[in-house]
């Protein structure tokens, strides 16, 4: 495993071959998380100009010293405005092609760029650094296991706490200072935690609802760990033994969700390891409490591609983190979603979200 520069710089020699392809000189990167990608800076204000002649990193005074320090290996540009800066940078340069990612670049900016002159002629180019990371490096996924495991220990720390009487944003609030005490560095996303009638809300925001005995309690919830992104979500019943329809319910998510994991491989169509979950809850007649994909890829965003959906297109990659976590949602009654990260690999999937999936009682 080479140094960190040298795999930004390998990244942005992809980059530099796309661009070949696409038959321009250059790409204008917008986007703050593809910018970090390409260069591991990690300022809020930053714009990536990269062509086989310059590359070059503009950002404002506030992250000279940062830009520095993260990305040592560039030339660094620093003014307010960064993507003009950049476009002035490459007339300079006499770049007369650039792509820009279309789907990130406002319709503002884009128009304030036409108004520069010189201008290059700009052409639209979507997805491109996504689809680079898409398949994850060694030291990514090295990342990516501690992020889940630190999730993983402060789950266990959780359920020695819960009970009867506490609130969904008491666990939440204890949930996620444990992931911080833990080492991580923030939350993957904003924690879900839901009980009883709740839990059939798939995105529920923790209330002030204090758990009862024999309800469902659905963790939905990731740690944050330099940039990269766990995702993990667990059901347990607080209180006592669960009510036959919850065995029922609980027992169908999880052999969905088995399905699921188990149609991970290299190759893989994305509709058919959505299929492979989402059959069993439709032959046991829960089609429309199903109503979200399987899952999604993981990595410096919680929701990036492939997603695993019955609309979506392609196949799986080696080296490809993704979740999968079916659901079934009861309106009134309660929920179960139960969801697992893990890297598709050659040899079959890598579990990284390694909580115990057994129906618990809290």
């Amino acid at each position: 495993m080479g140094s960190v520069a040298d795999t930004h710089a390998v990244r942005r020699d992809k980059l530099r071959v796309l661009a070949r392809e696409t038959g321009v000189e250059g790409v204008l990167v917008t986007q703050l998380v593809n910018v970090r990608y390409l260069t591991g800076f990690t300022g809020s204000n930053a714009a990536l100009l990269v062509s086989d002649r310059v590359t070059v990193l503009a950002t404002d005074g506030r992250y000279t010293i940062q830009a520095q320090r993260e990305s040592p290996d560039l030339e660094h540009v620093i003014e307010r405005a960064c993507a003009p800066a950049l476009i002035a940078r490459a007339a300079t340069d006499t770049l007369r092609t650039l792509a820009f990612e279309s789907e990130h670049l406002s319709v503002a900016t884009h128009a304030r760029l036409l108004r520069l002159d010189p201008v290059p002629y700009l052409l639209p180019l979507a997805g491109a650094v996504e689809g680079l990371r898409v398949v994850k490096d060694e030291r990514e996924l090295a990342l990516l296991r501690e992020a889940c495991a630190i999730g993983d220990r402060a789950l266990r720390e959780l359920w020695h706490w819960v009970g009867p009487g506490m609130t969904e944003r008491d666990i939440a609030r204890r949930l996620e200072a444990t992931m911080i005490d833990l080492g991580a560095d923030g939350l993957a996303f904003d924690t879900i935690v839901a009980s009883g009638p709740n839990s059939a809300v798939p995105h529920h925001q923790p209330s002030e609802r204090e758990i009862e005995r024999g309800d469902f309690l659905t963790v939905d919830f990731g740690a944050l760990y330099r940039g990269y992104h766990a995702d993990c979500t667990r059901t347990v019943v607080v209180g006592r033994e669960p009510a036959q329809w919850q065995s029922d319910t609980y027992d169908l998510v999880r052999r969905a969700q088995r399905a699921g994991r188990e149609a991970l491989s290299v190759g893989a169509d994305l509709r058919a390891v959505d299929a492979a979950a989402r059959d069993v809850v439709v032959a046991a007649g829960e089609a429309e409490h199903f109503p979200h994909g399987l899952g999604h890829g993981v990595g410096l965003e919680i929701h990036e591609a492939p997603m695993l959906a019955t609309t979506s297109t392609g196949r799986l990659l080696a080296r490809t983190p993704v979740t999968v976590e079916p659901g079934v949602y009861l309106p009134g009654r309660g929920g179960v979603r139960i969801e697992d990260t893990l890297v598709v690999g050659e040899d079959g999937p890598e579990l990284l979200t390694t909580t115990p999936k057994d129906l618990l009682v809290l």
